[in-house]
């Protein structure tokens, strides 16, 4: 279809484009105003790995090789701790020791959805699945374009609760990686120890004797130092008004992605059916021929009559015509 015979089907459906438009601005605005609003809570963390006198430098043989420049992967035990904050442990420390459990219940008891769920007989009441679920949902990991550092952010309608909900998280993923940290130089100490009151040959119990020590260093450095894999830079701390949703953006988006969207489906809608013409009233003119007007101003010339030839045409008035030609 041609642009202008879409453009001209759409100004002909202005009208009912513009009052559908409008009705979609006003439903998607009361219900952003009618979402419930929710606190922020932040903290700004580093991988302890960065460094110099960080846990991994301190109880490695050798120094770490740096990682490539393009490769912004978390790696280390900083990879490990970020995992363990959307674990299923980290899931059930949350049900268990906080009343993350009972906020999740009231949201899911309360508006429309709530009614349908309670008319319709489903559950109400979560368990350690929809924690976790909320965790997949809930908690965001950003890191930051122009430094190493992350960001963790909880959002929820308690404040107090928010920020709660992610000191936890942090104390957890942190205590994760240093018990494992631990166990892992626990059971190493102990077949070391074992070996060497086996071992009788001096040249075996001198390696054996330094891969000790080195991992006694490492146990005391892990009873020593506060962050193992990731270092708090900032916070945890909670805003003082509630900030989510943005309801300025999401309405300035909507005021410009509901005309966008009615006049696809307008668009659409003229492909699919046409471009449908007004009916004529009664005696009014025909309609505007492509032809009409192309032909030269004046009165037009007639067709000579049987016998005769086109010179004896009369022309008519004031129009100078050529001169009739004899017959002989």
């Amino acid at each position: 279809m041609p642009l202008h015979i879409l453009l001209r089907g759409l100004w002909r459906l202005k009208f009912p484009l513009a009052a559908l438009a409008l009705l979609l601005v006003l439903a998607g605005a009361a219900l952003i105003i009618s979402w419930p609003r929710a606190y922020l809570a932040g903290a700004v963390i580093a991988p302890a790995e960065t460094t110099g006198l960080a846990t991994s430098t301190l109880i490695s043989a050798s120094a770490l090789s740096p990682g490539s420049l393009l490769d912004t992967r978390p790696s280390g035990n900083f990879a490990i701790y970020l995992a363990a904050l959307r674990s299923p442990e980290a899931a059930a420390m949350l049900a268990r020791d906080t009343r993350l459990l009972a906020v999740l219940e009231a949201r899911r008891a309360e508006g429309p959805a709530g009614w349908l769920r309670e008319t319709l007989g489903l559950r109400l009441t979560p368990d350690q699945d929809d924690v976790e679920g909320w965790l997949e949902r809930g908690l965001a990991v950003t890191q930051s374009l122009a430094s190493v550092t992350w960001t963790l952010e909880v959002s929820l309608p308690n404040r107090a609760l928010a920020q709660e909900v992610l000191e936890r998280l942090h104390r957890f993923a942190e205590a994760k990686v240093r018990a494992d940290l631990l166990d892992l130089v626990g059971r190493r100490v102990k077949v070391l120890e074992a070996r060497l009151a086996a071992e009788r040959d001096i040249y075996l119990r001198t390696p054996i004797f330094e891969l000790l020590a080195q991992h006694q260093r490492a146990a005391m450095v892990l009873a020593a130092d506060e962050a193992v894999a990731a270092r708090l830079v900032s916070g945890p701390g909670v805003e003082l008004k509630p900030s989510v949703p943005n309801r300025p953006l999401l309405l300035v988006l909507l005021a410009v992605a509901a005309p966008l969207a009615v006049a696809f489906g307008g668009a659409c809608w003229v492909l699919l059916f046409g471009v449908v013409e007004p009916r004529k009233a009664k005696g009014a003119l025909p309609p505007w021929t492509s032809h009409q007007g192309t032909e030269l101003p004046g009165p037009a010339f007639t067709a000579p009559k049987s016998g005769g030839v086109w010179g004896d045409t009369i022309p008519p008035a004031g129009v100078r015509g050529r001169r009739p030609r004899s017959r002989a």
